[in-house]
């Protein structure tokens, strides 16, 4: 004897394939409460037609998928269109319950910064060397922030020359070249502002999702850890060498072809405890501000006391601590 049901029909059929009891549901046939009996389904729920007829029939094995293979399954014809528009609503219900989804918020916002600091820093650097080309005067180094405004918001390259506090250039580009160099500077400026825009809110989300890990590296750096172990229970349930080397991809193929294997990835690298480190102990910081990383992020997983700044204080002040026990290289034997 067996249960099987769908979203209207729930019956109990015995091993002659009789129906011995059936329950079709009564409930107003609309697209949303349908969507929502389908929900319940899809999430492996019973639903309440199938919880009143295993009571009836404590004997009886409940089958969730037999309908689907039963040959004289009834066929509403007049539920059908209701059918159709309730698993549409239910697709909806799916993706508004993926924007809960904060690995994912992060992941898309962290792919995003990726994306358009590539298009900044390429167009940033093109920016400059034409602005040097007529105004030969401006120091690109000192001034490399002001430049690319400078163009943007000018009617004429002596305009931005003065802004810029230099003399005008000798030459002056011709009316399309100017324009194209306004355009493209306008395309730098607004991308930094884009850049701006989707740090703040990865700094938002992350300190949200990842208070402690956040608090540590950083929200930038914590939201980066958490986009490349793909989520922030695979983050969590990594270990610490593991979590010491995400992003070091090109070193991990190379280590694979027999170079030596690396000492930290790029987001830890990114951090100042390591890269303004000698490099004879930059293995020892990353090894333990990872192994620190790896607890935090246990810590926001698994709903654990937050950590404060005094925590911070003290791992900083053992890094500190790990800089003066090695203040030298190593003696080559």
């Amino acid at each position: 004897m067996k249960i099987l049901f769908d979203w209207l029909i729930s019956r109990v059929i015995d091993d002659q394939g009789n129906i011995v009891d059936e329950i079709v549901w009564d409930g107003p046939k609309s697209s949303s409460g349908v969507a929502k009996r389908l929900l319940k389904m899809q999430q492996g729920r019973l639903l309440p037609e199938v919880i009143i007829l295993s009571e009836r029939f404590p004997e009886a094995t409940i089958d969730p998928m037999g309908a689907l293979s039963e040959p004289n399954w009834p066929k509403r014809e007049d539920s059908e269109e209701i059918f159709q528009r309730a698993t549409l609503e239910l697709a909806k219900m799916g993706v508004a319950d993926s924007s809960k989804d904060m690995d994912r918020r992060l992941d898309m916002l962290v792919s995003a910064t990726l994306e358009v600091r590539s298009f900044w820093t390429t167009s940033e650097s093109r920016c400059i060397e034409w602005a040097g080309l007529f105004i030969t005067e401006a120091d690109l180094d000192s001034q490399r922030n002001e430049i690319p405004h400078s163009i943007a918001s000018s009617g004429t390259i002596v305009e931005a020359s003065e802004k810029l506090r230099v003399s005008p250039p000798m030459h002056l580009p011709s009316e399309s070249e100017w324009s194209s160099m306004v355009s493209h500077a306008i395309s730098v400026t607004s991308s930094s502002e884009i850049l701006d825009q989707l740090e703040a809110s990865i700094r938002e989300i992350a300190s949200i999702h990842v208070p402690s890990l956040s608090a540590l590296l950083g929200p930038i750096s914590a939201a980066k850890l958490v986009s490349l172990a793909g989520g922030r229970e695979r983050l969590a349930r990594m270990p610490s060498g593991s979590l010491q080397v995400l992003g070091a991809h090109a070193a991990m193929s190379a280590h694979r072809r027999g170079a030596p294997p690396p000492k930290h990835g790029a987001v830890l690298f990114s951090m100042p405890q390591v890269s303004r480190s000698p490099r004879w102990v930059r293995g020892k910081i990353a090894r333990y501000l990872a192994g620190k990383a790896s607890i935090a992020v246990r810590v926001d997983h698994f709903d654990g006391e937050t950590w404060e700044k005094a925590q911070i204080d003290e791992i900083n002040s053992e890094i500190d601590a790990i800089k003066a026990k090695f203040p030298k290289p190593p003696k080559r034997g």
